[in-house]
């Protein structure tokens, strides 16, 4: 059995990077020859590499909620022009992949990240937002960053809780993405997300170990639910908490419908 997990996991990898590549080649010959602008190319590949890739890692998603059920992405702009911010629990490596299926989003990675090979080089050139989390000056320099996408109208995609936490359980959110609503005036999409199986949180391991440990599973059901948008205005505190209350809500209607799946099963 050991041997089968190995050579899956060689199979996954391969892909993974190979699609990479071909992610990033068709993404910038799109804006290069055809003159679309780079943020329609980004909206266009990344959900499709996203959705490819889950498939080959055996993940199968039940998504459901707005546009999602009409078999859509979430837009990543109001009808305003402004960008949106998709607020999620945090428990596994596989959250910003999933977000890319659900939404058109940028993500908000560790600054390490941007350093590697091939990987970081194709998430700065789809905009990923890297920060330093130990750095005062790089946090309130994502900051800006972040104000200028939503300006610009593109969708933001945040973990409030801070950090990765196992389980169902959704913990205090920091005040962050709240106070970038309030000076963009964006919406707040909340999401949740439950896994079928627990090795695919993240249980304390590093980065890399985890993301072996989930390519080595056969397979993996996964439920989101995706929330009406929540108005910026108000008081920062009441959003916050009302935000944290809504995404847990939606959490555990996620993880309803895996118990349901798996005793109808």
């Amino acid at each position: 059995m050991r041997l089968v997990e190995r050579i899956r996991l060689c199979y996954r990898m391969l892909v993974f990077i190979g699609s990479m590549l071909l992610l990033w080649a068709g993404l910038e010959l799109e804006v290069l020859l055809l003159r679309k602008s780079r943020l329609d190319a980004i909206n266009k590949y990344v959900p499709l590499w996203a959705k490819f890739n889950l498939r080959r890692f055996g993940v199968s998603i039940d998504a459901r909620g707005k546009h999602l059920d009409n078999g859509e992405t979430y837009p990543g702009r109001s009808e305003e022009g402004i960008g949106r911010i998709f607020i999620a629990n945090h428990s596994s490596g596989m959250d910003i992949p999933l977000m890319f299926t659900v939404a058109e989003t940028r993500v908000i990675s560790r600054h390490d990240i941007a350093n590697w090979p091939i990987l970081g080089k194709a998430a700065r050139r789809v905009g990923t937002l890297f920060v330093d989390r130990q750095s005062k000056r790089s946090g309130a320099s994502v900051l800006r960053v972040i104000d200028n996408t939503l300006k610009r109208g593109e969708g933001v995609a945040m973990f409030p809780e801070g950090t990765a936490l196992d389980g169902d359980q959704v913990h205090e959110f920091r005040p962050g993405a709240f106070n970038a609503a309030r000076r963009a005036g964006a919406e707040i999409v909340p999401i949740g997300i439950a896994y079928g199986d627990e090795r695919a949180y993240f249980s304390g391991l590093p980065f890399l170990p985890h993301m072996t440990r989930i390519a080595y599973l056969s397979s993996l059901q996964v439920a989101i639910e995706v929330g009406e948008p929540m108005p910026c205005g108000g008081d920062a505190v009441q959003l916050k908490n009302e935000a944290q209350q809504r995404v847990q809500a939606l959490v555990d209607r996620a993880r309803e419908r895996l118990n349901t799946g798996s005793e109808q099963a």
